[in-house]
């Protein structure tokens, strides 16, 4: 096996495409990459192939994807990885947000007392307070605010399950990725 050293933001593209706990970059690499080398029959629980009702050998079976949860998509081995809490979040957050990327703008409600959490625009963040220190979140058209403590950041994931439809042991456990 060999390495190979990438940049902070490929990393996190890389982790956020995980569609299996335990999936490797290599694995995920080589499902982006080489898709035609992917194994059909390794498709995840949530996946299911569908062959065209017609059975002609020469057209290609249809990939029918279920809902996805978030713990489909996390790997632990990339949140142990990544030393950093904010880094963690970011993950965390990109996985919910490829999860429910129809529902994922539900996060915008989730606000302070005095400020918000989540904006579309970095802008928006920045005139809602002070040394917010917003940042994207990889792989969706959300910014977030990093400078709250861990506590909050967590009080943040686990609303977030809650509004994407989340039970509540299942938002603890989100937020206890953290």
């Amino acid at each position: 096996m060999k390495t190979i050293e990438i940049d902070e933001e490929l990393y996190h593209y890389i982790a956020s495409q995980t569609q299996q706990i335990g999936e490797s970059a290599s694995e995920i690499l080589r499902r982006l990459l080489l898709p035609e080398t992917a194994d059909v029959n390794s498709q995840t629980p949530a996946t299911k192939v569908v062959t065209p009702a017609d059975e002609d050998a020469t057209t290609p079976p249809v990939v029918v994807s279920n809902t996805q949860k978030v713990f489909d998509i996390l790997s632990k081995q990339d949140l142990q990885a990544e030393q950093s809490v904010v880094g963690r979040f970011l993950i965390i957050l990109s996985a919910l947000a490829r999860a429910h990327k129809n529902k994922f703008a539900l996060v915008a409600e989730i606000k302070g007392r005095n400020r918000l959490y989540f904006a579309r625009k970095q802008a928006d963040l920045l005139e809602a307070g002070s040394s917010t220190n917003p940042k994207p979140i990889p792989n969706s058209e959300f910014w977030v605010i990093t400078n709250s403590n861990t506590t909050r950041k967590k009080m943040m994931l686990t609303e977030a399950a809650l509004k994407l439809g989340y039970s509540q042991p299942e938002a603890e456990q989100i937020r206890d990725f953290l």
